[in-house]
């Protein structure tokens, strides 16, 4: 429902004392594709969210998303 769904990264920071990594991004799309809750609305989103990873022996142990779904949601026209 999203063809041109995409993200921007920017920012990308790493705390090697708490054992964190955090990536900042923009995603963007516009609802312009069959599927979804409801027919094409031609509506776009443009919202933030963050990823918090934390990390283990070099790899991602836990991994959190921050993310206002709800804001994007209604900006698609979906809620």
């Amino acid at each position: 429902p999203l063809p041109d769904g995409r993200y921007e990264v920017r920012s990308f920071a790493a705390d090697e004392e708490r054992g964190n990594v955090i990536a900042y991004g923009i995603f963007s799309a516009t609802h312009t594709g069959e599927g979804g809750p409801v027919p094409p609305t031609g509506k776009s989103t443009s919202t933030d969210y963050v990823y918090v990873m934390e990390l283990d022996g070099g790899r991602i142990n836990h991994m959190t998303k921050i993310w206002n779904s709800g804001f994007a949601l209604k900006a698609l026209g979906w809620a």
